[in-house]
């Protein structure tokens, strides 16, 4: 396990292997938690507010889920027909 100095401003460096292996790139956001003793430094992407789902698009898209899980589809090709595709 890699050990790495706490450098000026608190800078820790994560250490090429994993930074190659989480596919980070310079720039990229991470976040950092604490749980329990332990510093926990996670990957995250921002998203544009436009891009995410509104709650109303949330509840659709949580309702065909529960469609899904309940077996109830449509094929695509009967779907693409259905909407002239």
């Amino acid at each position: 396990m890699p050990i790495v100095k706490i450098r000026t401003n608190r800078q820790v460096t994560v250490p090429k292997a994993i930074f190659d292996d989480l596919g980070l790139k310079e720039g990229d956001f991470v976040e950092v938690s604490l749980q329990g003793a332990d510093i926990v430094i996670k990957p995250k992407r921002l998203v544009d507010m436009q891009d995410s789902l509104s709650q109303e698009e949330e509840k659709l898209v949580e309702a065909g889920f529960e469609q899904l899980k309940n077996g109830e589809y449509v094929a695509w090709d009967d779907l693409k027909h259905e909407l002239d595709l």
